[in-house]
C-alpha cells in the first residue's frame, strides 16, 4: 500500500516573526539596481549596504533594538557603490566587501561595534580591471576569498598576505553567482551565457558543464545534499522556476518545477544541517521552503510564509546564532522597503523542553581545517564541526553512573506459607450490601410508634416536662429486618393513589390505626352534617338531648340557652375539627412516606 503521509521531522516547520518592537527600524538601504542580497549576518553583527555617497555599508550589533539614527557610524568602504558584503566563516569580526571601483576590501570590526566611521581597511585586494560582481569565502581554508569581476575573470586570494593565489579565466560572459561545495574542493558558477559550470578550486579547471535555464535573466546555483546542484532561473516566458541537477549531467534536471511569473531573482539558501532550502525573491512578499533528501521527488515542498511588505535585503543566519532551547531551526533577517528589519524565526514543533539532538547535529566550527598555504598545496579536508549547544553536548558526554551489581537477596527468601482459609464460591459469598462498611456507625434513629387512635406517627423527642403517661400509651414497633436487595428482582414501582381512593374506608391495605382514623373521620363528618340540620330545623331541647352522641363535642347535660352560648359551642367544635384535620394530614404524610420507603427499599 502506498504511503499517504511523508514521514519527516521537518514537515511541520512554521515561521514566527519577532514583534516590530524588538526589531531594528529606519534602515536606509541602497537604491542601486543590482541583483545582490545587500545584507549579511553572523551571530554578532548584521551588515547592510546603505544609501550614501560612495559605497558605504553599516555594521550593527545583531541584538540592537529600535530606530537607527541617521548619524550612526558606518564603514566608508569604497568610492563607488558597494555591490556585496560577506562575513568570514571563521571570524565574526571580519567582513569583505566588493564594489564597482574594481576593488575588494577586508575590514575588521571592533567587538562592541562601530563607535565612529571606519575608513581604513585591513586588506585591500586590487587586481580586477572592472567592477567586482560577487565574492565568496572558502568554507574550509582560512583567509581564502574568491572574487568574480566584470571582465569575466575570477581570483582566489590569500587575504592574510593580500596576494592572488589563482587566476581563473574562461567564462565568455558575465558571472552571476559562485558557490563552494561542502569541503571547498569545487565551486559552481552561473554565467550570462546560460551555462552552469563546476570548477576545481585548486586549479580552476572546468570539471562539469551544462546548459541551465532558458531565460535571459540572472540565474543562481548552489551545492546541496550529496553534491547535487540546485538552480533557480527563468523560462523564455519569464516564469520563475527551480531545478535539481546532478553534476554528471547538468543539462538534464532531475526535478524541475515552475513557481510563478515575476521579475525578481530567486535566491536559494541551503541549510546543510537540516537539508532545508529557502527560495527568496527580491521584491517578493513570500518565502518558500523545501526539504531536499534522497526520496523521490527529492525536493519536497513544506510551506510558504507570506507578508504584506516586500523584501529589499535578505540575511541568512548561521546555525551558531540559533536558539536551540526553542527548537529554532533557521532565522532570516528581512529588510522591507519601509526600512524595518523583520526577524523571521522558523521552528520545529516539539512538546519537550529538552535539547533535541536530532534537530541539531554538529555544525561548522569557527576553527578552519586548512590554512591558505595548505590549500594551495592541493590539500582538501572536511570542515571541523562543533556542537550547536555546548552545554547540552557536555552533559551528554558525561560518563554514565556505573551501578555495582549485587547478589539478588530476594531469591534467597523463603515463600510465604499459605493460610488454611476455606475458599468460598461466588454463590456462598455475602452480597456487597451486607459487608461491613468502613465508616463509623451513626447514632440509632428513633423508631416509629403506634398511636391507638391515629395510627403510625413519627416519634419526636418530648420535652423534659412532658408527663410519662403520654409515652406509656404508645408501644414501640419492632424493627424491620433489613434485607439486601435481590439482584434478580426488580425494584417495586411507585403506585400513586388519589386522595379519594385513600380516604375510602378499608381502602388499599390500611393498618388498624388507619382504619380507626378513617372511621373517626366519617363520624366527624356525620356529626357536622347532623349539627347543620339541627341548626336549620331548630329541634326542641329534648330531641337535641336524645340525638346528641355521647362522644360529641357538646355534652348532653349542657344545652345552649342563648345565641352567645351557641356561638361558643360552635367555636369549640371548629377547634376540635381543626385538631382532627391536622392529625389526618400527619397520618396521610406518614402513609405516603411508608409507601415510598417500601417502593425504593430505603
Amino acid at each position: 500500500m502506498a504511503q499517504i503521509v511523508r514521514q519527516s521531522k521537518f514537515r511541520h516547520v512554521f515561521c514566527k516573526p519577532v514583534k516590530h518592537e524588538s526589531c531594528m527600524s529606519d534602515i536606509r538601504v541602497t537604491e542601486i539596481t543590482w541583483d545582490s542580497l545587500f545584507c549579511d549576518v553572523n551571530p554578532k553583527f548584521i551588515a547592510f549596504i546603505n544609501r550614501g555617497a560612495g559605497g558605504p555599508f553599516m555594521v550593527i550589533p545583531v541584538n540592537k533594538i529600535g530606530r537607527i539614527d541617521k548619524d550612526y557610524p558606518f564603514v566608508d568602504a569604497h568610492k563607488a557603490p558597494c555591490l556585496e558584503v560577506a562575513w568570514s566563516p571563521f571570524n565574526d569580526n571580519v567582513i569583505a566587501s566588493c564594489s564597482e571601483d574594481t576593488t575588494c576590501k577586508v575590514w575588521v570590526i571592533p567587538d562592541r561595534g562601530l563607535s565612529r566611521n571606519l575608513s581604513e581597511p585591513a586588506v585591500e585586494l586590487t587586481g580586477h580591471q572592472k567592477r567586482v560582481n560577487t565574492i565568496a569565502w572558502h568554507p574550509v581554508a582560512n583567509n581564502v576569498l574568491l572574487t568574480a569581476g566584470g571582465e569575466n575573470v575570477m581570483f582566489m586570494w590569500n587575504v592574510g598576505t593580500g596576494e592572488a593565489l589563482l587566476e581563473i579565466s574562461g567564462h565568455p560572459d558575465q558571472i552571476w553567482s559562485i558557490n563552494f561545495n561542502y569541503d571547498g574542493s569545487q565551486f559552481v558558477t552561473t554565467c550570462k551565457d546560460k551555462k552552469i559550470r563546476i570548477l576545481d578550486s585548486h586549479t580552476g579547471e572546468v570539471l562539469h558543464e551544462g546548459t541551465g535555464h532558458e531565460g535571459v535573466k540572472p540565474q543562481r546555483a548552489i551545492f546541496v545534499k550529496d553534491g547535487l546542484i540546485m538552480t533557480t532561473g527563468f523560462t523564455k516566458r519569464s516564469e520563475r522556476l527551480y531545478a535539481l541537477r546532478a553534476p554528471e549531467d547538468l543539462s538534464t534536471p532531475i526535478v524541475e518545477e515552475e513557481l510563478d511569473t515575476s521579475n525578481g531573482v530567486l535566491f536559494p539558501f541551503y541549510d546543510e544541517d537540516s537539508g532545508l532550502v529557502y527560495l527568496i525573491g527580491k521584491g517578493d512578499c513570500a518565502i518558500r521552503y523545501y526539504e531536499v533528501n534522497n526520496e523521490a521527488p527529492f525536493v519536497h515542498y513544506i510551506n510558504t510564509y507570506t507578508t504584506n511588505e516586500p523584501q529589499r535585503a535578505i540575511g541568512f543566519q548561521s546555525k551558531r546564532g540559533m536558539s536551540s532551547e526553542e527548537n529554532e531551526i533557521n532565522r532570516i533577517y528581512k529588510l522591507t522597503t519601509k526600512g524595518v528589519v523583520d526577524i523571521l524565526q522558523f521552528f520545529v514543533p516539539r512538546k519537550s523542553d529538552l535539547f533535541q539532538h536530532d534537530l541539531y547535529p554538529d555544525t561548522r566550527s569557527t576553527i578552519p581545517a586548512l590554512t591558505a598555504e595548505e590549500f594551495m598545496e592541493g590539500k582538501n579536508a572536511a570542515p571541523n564541526r562543533q556542537p550547536v549547544n555546548a552545554a547540552a553536548a557536555a552533559a551528554a558526554a558525561k560518563p554514565k553512573v556505573q551501578v555495582a551489581k549485587k547478589a539478588n537477596i530476594l531469591s534467597t527468601l523463603a515463600p510465604t506459607a499459605a493460610e488454611s482459609a476455606p475458599t468460598q464460591s461466588y454463590a456462598e459469598r455475602p452480597p456487597s450490601s451486607q459487608q461491613p462498611s468502613p465508616r463509623p456507625s451513626a447514632s440509632p434513629r428513633p423508631r416509629p410508634v403506634v398511636d391507638e387512635d391515629m395510627g403510625i406517627v413519627p416519634m419526636r423527642e418530648a420535652p423534659p416536662s412532658r408527663p410519662a403517661s403520654s409515652r406509656a400509651s404508645r408501644t414501640e414497633i419492632p424493627p424491620k429486618e433489613e434485607k439486601g436487595p435481590d439482584p434478580m428482582k426488580p425494584k417495586q414501582a411507585v403506585t400513586l393513589k388519589s386522595r379519594a381512593a385513600r380516604d375510602e374506608p378499608g381502602g388499599g391495605g390500611q393498618t388498624p390505626g388507619q382504619k380507626r382514623a378513617a372511621a373517626e373521620l366519617e363520624r366527624i363528618k356525620r356529626d357536622q352534617s347532623r349539627t347543620a340540620e339541627e341548626d336549620t330545623l331548630a329541634p326542641p331541647p329534648q330531641a337535641a338531648r336524645a340525638s346528641a352522641s355521647p362522644r360529641g363535642s357538646v355534652s348532653s347535660e349542657h344545652v345552649p340557652q342563648n345565641m352567645d352560648e351557641l356561638l361558643d359551642d360552635l367555636m369549640k367544635m371548629k377547634a376540635v375539627l381543626r385538631q382532627h384535620e391536622r392529625r389526618i394530614r400527619m397520618l396521610e404524610e406518614e402513609i405516603a412516606d411508608r409507601n415510598m420507603s417500601n417502593a425504593y427499599s430505603f
